[in-house]
């Protein structure tokens, strides 16, 4: 085989395997966000729950019994759960483990911090993900494979992009208006307006 060609041959297939970690990348990103997604609303059932169920203020007979029933040396502060608040941390809540169909009575507490310790690891994997699809579409660009579709040099800095500024865009009201100590339209500004459509056409194709 010439040379050339097989030199051909083996880029392309680098493409190939980085692009199919791409994909392997974005669906599992896609189920993490569901997940995720999922997560959040039974946190937020949970909270609504502890707010909105019970009176934020004992009875006096609940308080009594609950230092009866209190074993332990009465400390000087007690701490709160931001969650729980006023709630009985101790209140039986129907709960079904991930990744299986067995549903168990678990206390309140107890449920609500497995769903916390769990949006805290499904956010940790959207933003490793988010970085590592990042990365292969800026090697694949590298490669020439997105050059019909995006410039590389775009692309780059799109994946490198930080933004430390506090300046907001108003879109819906004042296309490309930016509103920080004075204000800029899209218009008086070409670079301006080739960023955001490249922006645009990268979020919503590339990644």
């Amino acid at each position: 085989m010439d040379p050339g060609m097989k030199q051909l041959q083996e880029c392309l297939t680098e493409i190939e395997i980085e692009a199919e970690h791409l994909l392997l990348a974005t669906h599992q990103l896609v189920e993490n966000d569901k997940a995720r997604n999922g997560n959040r609303e039974a946190l937020t059932a949970l909270r609504k729950k502890a707010r909105t169920t019970r009176s934020s203020v004992p009875s006096a007979f609940e308080t009594i019994m609950r230092e009866v029933e209190r074993t332990e040396a009465r400390t000087m502060m007690k701490e709160v759960c931001a969650t729980c608040g006023n709630y009985d941390t101790k209140d039986r809540t129907w709960m079904m483990f991930p990744g299986s169909d067995i549903f168990a009575c678990v206390p309140f507490h107890a449920v609500h911090t497995i769903l916390e310790k769990d949006q805290e690891h499904f956010d940790f994997e959207a933003k490793k993900l988010q970085s590592y699809v990042k990365e292969k579409s800026f090697l694949i660009s590298e490669r020439g494979a997105l050059a019909d579709k995006i410039n590389p040099s775009v692309l780059k800095s799109l994946v490198t992009l930080t933004d430390k500024s506090k300046r907001i865009v108003d879109f819906p009201h004042h296309l490309f208006q930016l509103r920080s100590s004075g204000s800029m339209s899209a218009s008086g500004d070409q670079s301006l307006f080739l960023f955001w459509i490249s922006s645009y056409y990268f979020l919503t194709r590339v990644i």
